[in-house]
């Protein structure tokens, strides 16, 4: 695999690709996907500014930027970050911080500058940043001061992270700092195939993974999915819950709608009641979160505020069946079913309104090639179950990552689902292949969640799995060998779940909390979860 020649001066990124033997396949098969050696992501987004400089990019509560001030905000901002911070094309900067106007501005100001994003979920705690700060050697961080604690101590444990600038929602002294810089910036001519992004994901050790995607990649989801799939227009106003360190969430609500000069309305907490406000609130059109999200928002007693939405896409977990009909039933909307992953930086099989099929995900979405695979990396006849591989515009590559070669064989990408193929293309889901836990649209590793309850006095063993669960596709669940003197109790179960909540992300505590005397295992002791799931599910 030939690459062009780097804008980046810092070479971390390109020294740190796997080995090109190890890449997937990647396949332009799309007119719109042959794209320029030279690139940058951040200049094609916001190349409409020019046509409609006074129509609306950005709205949030109290807050309107055009596309002209987004695109001259992030210039100046570009300016701050090249001479205030010292900024190297290839430095990667780390991007903490609720879905904001100000966080999409830096998001901008970032790539122009030559730098790569890496954008971390606000909930983060500060150690669990630090992984993810000292993988990816993360020199600068742009961070709203409602979260920058955990910045600042993660800084105290890592040595690569030198400049910290914080900023509020409204901007704060940031924003101030930023406008007395000039309003143009020659932004660094990047490669097409340079790296612009990491985006991190958790795997079932709990080690985080920095995916690495090019700048062309960024436009790749947007040429592909959201224009065949998706097929938004200019007047619509999107609107989403995930937040740009989900990359589903950044595709959603930041770069499809300014892709094709829509507006996008930004919603700092996307829970079901303030996603249903904001929705009422902008009139926005066009609505994604995940399927427990549609179902709580389906509940509500008055749907009268989501009477401007025109399409909605469901991605993050698997969508039941029912959660397609209830939201049909109460809103006469067929959703938008897709799977995603952030190896693949957005969703890959999908089906547009018309195509929809009750129990499945869809087709390879045009510019994907999709299978299933048994486990000798042939490919299956329809009917039977395997598991899903497929390769594109866009692939894995892992940073400096030994999973790698799991993740991608043969030149696939390799999912992680299990997967049957209906004998019309259609893909049905079954199961995911490990034992990653998804509940609401959250990827939670069991070990990260176990050893945050193991640091607790009264832990002497437990383990940690995901159960089958209506509301949220599946919910933490932990069974809990108690250490001598401690006993079983109500108030112990909430003690536990508190204390989680401290430890790391409050969204991965366990919901569920079983005392149990001893824990299934082997003769050579490695603990069985397989065993626990059915006998929670037969004492539930």
């Amino acid at each position: 695999m030939k690459l062009s020649p780097s804008a980046h001066e810092d070479s971390f990124a390109r020294d740190h690709l796997p080995p090109p033997e190890q890449w997937p396949e990647l396949i332009f098969e799309l007119p719109e996907l042959q794209y320029p050696e030279r690139l940058n992501a951040a200049v094609e987004l916001l190349r409409l500014a020019a046509e409609q400089p006074d129509k609306p990019a950005l709205v949030a509560d109290g807050q309107v930027w055009t596309y002209r001030e987004l695109d001259v905000r992030s210039n100046q901002l570009a300016h701050i970050l090249r001479d205030e911070m010292d900024l190297k094309p290839g430095n990667r900067v780390l991007l903490h911080g609720p879905n904001t106007p100000m966080l999409a501005a830096c998001w901008f100001a970032i790539l122009k500058a030559g730098g790569i994003v890496v954008s971390t979920m606000p909930l983060l705690r500060g150690h669990e940043l630090a992984k993810v700060i000292s993988k990816a050697s993360i020199s600068h961080a742009l961070s709203d001061v409602t979260c920058r604690t955990a910045v600042h101590d993660a800084m105290e444990t890592t040595n690569s992270l030198r400049h910290i600038y914080g900023f509020k929602k409204d901007g704060g002294m940031l924003l101030e700092m930023a406008r007395t810089r000039p309003e143009s910036f020659d932004a660094v001519q990047t490669a097409a195939d340079d790296v612009a992004l990491i985006a991190f994901t958790s795997g079932t050790t709990g080690q985080p993974k920095g995916c690495m995607h090019f700048h062309r990649d960024i436009l790749a989801i947007c040429d592909t999915f959201a224009k065949y799939i998706l097929k938004a227009e200019r007047d619509d106003v999107f609107i989403g819950s995930p937040p740009f360190a989900f990359t589903f969430g950044l595709g959603v609500s930041l770069l499809f709608p300014l892709r094709i000069g829509a507006t996008t309305a930004l919603v700092e907490n996307g829970s079901p009641p303030n996603l249903a406000q904001a929705i009422a609130q902008f009139g926005a059109t066009v609505c994604s979160t995940a399927p427990t999200s549609y179902r709580m928002l389906a509940s509500m007693p008055d749907l009268s505020g989501l009477k401007t939405l025109r399409k909605c896409v469901s991605a993050g977990e698997a969508l039941p069946a029912a959660t397609r009909q209830l939201w049909r039933e109460k809103t006469g909307i067929e959703l938008i079913d897709g799977i995603g992953a952030t190896e693949m930086l957005h969703i890959f099989i999908s089906a547009d309104e018309q195509e929809a099929r009750p129990g499945c995900t869809g087709k390879a979405i045009p510019g994907i090639r999709a299978c299933v695979l048994d486990d000798d990396g042939q490919p299956l006849p329809p009917g039977q179950a395997g598991r899903l591989a497929v390769k594109g515009p866009v692939g894995c590559r892992y940073l400096d990552d030994e999973r790698q070669s799991v993740y991608v064989q043969n030149g696939w990408n390799i999912t992680g689902d299990t997967y049957v193929l209906t004998g019309d293309g259609y893909f049905e889901y079954q199961a995911r292949s490990d034992d990653m836990i998804v509940s609401s649209g959250y990827n939670i590793a069991a070990p990260e969640v176990e050893g945050a309850l193991l640091r607790h006095p009264a832990v002497a063993e437990c383990a940690v799995v995901g159960l089958p669960d209506d509301l949220r596709g599946q919910v933490v669940s932990a069974f809990v060998v108690l250490a001598p003197n401690h006993q079983p109790s109500d108030l112990l179960k909430k003690e536990l779940q508190a204390f989680v909540k401290d430890e790391i992300a409050p969204y991965k505590y366990p919901r569920r909390i079983e005392f149990r005397s001893a824990l299934p295992k082997t003769a050579t002791g490695k603990l069985q979860r397989f065993q626990l799931r059915p006998q929670a599910e037969s004492s539930s």
